[in-house]
């Protein structure tokens, strides 16, 4: 017969058939929150008894069995009345079957055959795995979702009798919860609400253990998985939204490039009109200046002139000068090219110096006219 090397599970085991005292479920589920363990009182008293009876049919001890009995069951009483209670822990004491008090950490003392250690609790912060289940979103999607409680004791009394096992009962709510919350969120929102949903069950979990002598401090969601189908379409998703912020980021540099591009060729055209403005200016403002100067220069010349013809002999030597500048410029007709423009009369030369004196004449009346 080939033997099951499988282990025993003891939460398969229907408890009920064996008529065991109350607390033992809540060991088996919460080894945290445990009767009290040792070998009882009374089977040690029986076997100080039967050690003793032993002793009397045997002749060599027999004188020693009323002493052997006394200090033994001395002894028995003092291990039974002496307590060393561990830092963090918590002992409950019931006497009589009724609550009696809660022993804390050092050494106590109890009352044999009345007193009995029917509890021991961790003060201790406790990690409580909650197993993986299927929660149902807003948007009809089926999600995973694990998570982990961190609890702690902090009435041992409510903790041994305001739950048969509170640690089922911590478990159970969290996962009722967790669906709950679940249900009122779309998909893509659990996701992002994982904050939202752990303080929203931790704030249910530590109302309800109040009455079960536990605070319950953190909840954390440790995963959460859609189903496969749900995994490639959200994978799709993200690829598109990756392509989606390329193109714009693309299109968003060319057209920065165009502007760009845009700004430097304004610029360069102010620049240049710029450029051609001054450079008008500073022709217009030479020309100006030479007008002035040539101005100036024939101003200064033509003074100089009607000074010269106002002295003795200047009308003879301004009449030789102008017959001079005829005859020069008269000579240099044919140089200029093959048409020749000659006046009416070219043998007529006096009567054109006659005219040009006949200026000169005016201009130095004038000028005597000026300085009577």
């Amino acid at each position: 017969m080939k033997r099951d090397s499988r282990p025993f599970d003891l939460s398969a085991l229907d408890l009920s058939k064996f008529n065991l005292p109350t607390a033992f479920p809540s060991a088996l589920s919460n080894p945290l929150a445990r009767p009290g363990g040792g070998v009882p009182l009374l089977p040690k008293l029986i076997i100080v008894i039967v050690v003793s009876m032993i002793m009397t049919t045997i002749q060599e001890l027999k004188a020693y069995a009323p002493w052997f009995f006394f200090i033994a069951f001395a002894v028995v009483v003092v291990i039974e009345s002496v307590r060393v209670i561990p830092q963090q822990q918590a002992w409950v004491v019931e006497r009589l079957g009724k609550f009696h008090g809660v022993l804390e950490p050092g050494l106590r003392v109890i009352v044999p055959f009345v007193d009995r250690i029917q509890y021991r609790h961790s003060l201790k912060e406790v990690p409580l795995d909650v197993p993986e289940q299927v929660c149902i979103t807003r948007d009809n999607t089926q999600l995973s979702v694990d998570g982990i409680i961190y609890y702690q004791v902090t009435d041992p009394r409510l903790a041994s009798y305001g739950s048969s096992d509170y640690i089922t009962a911590i478990t159970q709510l969290a996962q009722t919860t967790l669906r709950s919350e679940i249900g009122k969120m779309e998909l893509d929102r659990t996701f992002e609400s994982r904050d939202v949903i752990n303080r929203q069950i931790v704030a249910v979990l530590d109302e309800a253990g109040r009455t079960w002598g536990v605070k319950v401090l953190r909840y954390e969601i440790k995963n959460l998985t859609p189903p496969d189908t749900i995994l490639r379409a959200m994978q799709a998703q993200i690829t598109a939204e990756r392509e989606k912020r390329a193109l714009i980021a693309k299109s968003e540099g060319q057209k920065q490039e165009e502007i760009n591009l845009a700004e430097g060729a304004k610029q360069a055209a102010i620049l240049r009109s710029e450029g051609e403005k001054a450079a008008a200016i500073n022709n217009a403002q030479g020309e100006a200046q030479a007008i002035i100067a040539v101005a100036d220069a024939t101003a200064l010349a033509t003074r100089a002139v009607a000074d010269a013809i106002g002295t003795p002999n200047g009308l003879n030597a301004a009449n030789l000068k102008v017959a001079e500048l005829y005859v020069h410029a008269f000579g240099n007709l044919a140089k200029a090219g093959n048409t020749l423009i000659v006046p009416a009369n070219l043998a007529d030369v006096a009567s054109l110096v006659g005219s040009a004196m006949t200026v000169l004449d005016n201009v130095k009346n004038a000028q005597i006219a000026k300085s009577s």
